[in-house]
């Protein structure tokens, strides 16, 4: 490993110390974020998962449920009969703050005079087409906490890999940098240190007479 150009000097050590001592505190630090951050990202992919899972489900039976009608309805007919919008909602977003990355937030609030039944005549269509509009209408909520669950796995998921990669330069590159040339700056101390104990015998025994 490589040590820094700095100058061997006691003043140059105790920056160094310090410096090293800042890093170990703040790999620490960015390891556990890190670690924090991985069983956060794991509880949403699980949710993820959970979400889409349900979408398909409840898509399946409706694509089931719209097939059946439309073997009975005409597509003039259903298209008549589906014109009408059943709910009218408002939709707001926002930011949160998982473990430093702003992640998107989205809600959703239904208009006060939405129709709460359907909004065709019950007469008029297919109890498969009533089965079809319901859970149609209530996977709006689910598809966007699943838009939303996605891209907060996304925006983690980077977060994740640069915090890993801050992790391994003080790892492996900055902190054994620090401690080669704080080994270096001691050694050369020391060296200077004999060499002047040395000199100094030198220079005392040549003005010191022989008896």
């Amino acid at each position: 490993m490589t040590r820094l150009a700095v100058n061997p000097t006691r003043m140059e050590l105790r920056r160094l110390k310090a410096r090293l001592k800042t890093a170990e505190r703040g790999h620490k630090l960015l390891k556990d974020k890190s670690d924090e951050m991985v069983r956060r990202f794991l509880s949403y992919v699980r949710e993820n998962k959970r979400l889409r899972e349900e979408i398909e489900e409840d898509l399946a039976d409706a694509m089931r449920s719209f097939m059946l009608t439309r073997a009975v309805m005409s597509g003039e007919e259903l298209k008549q009969t589906l014109c009408l919008p059943a709910r009218t909602v408002n939709v707001r977003t926002d930011l949160e703050n998982v473990m430093g990355v702003e992640v998107p937030v989205v809600e959703i609030t239904e208009n006060e005079n939405s129709v709460d039944t359907l909004p065709y005549s019950t007469l008029s269509a297919t109890s498969d087409l009533d089965v079809a509009v319901e859970k149609i209408s209530t996977l709006m909520e689910k598809l966007l906490r699943l838009a939303q669950v996605e891209k907060t796995c996304n925006m983690l998921a980077d977060e994740i890999e640069r915090n890993r990669r801050r992790v391994n330069a003080l790892e492996y590159v900055m902190i054994p940098q620090l401690n080669e040339t704080i080994k270096y700056i001691v050694m050369k101390l020391d060296e200077n240190e004999r060499g002047a104990l040395v000199r100094l015998m030198k220079v005392k025994s040549m003005i010191t007479p022989d008896n």
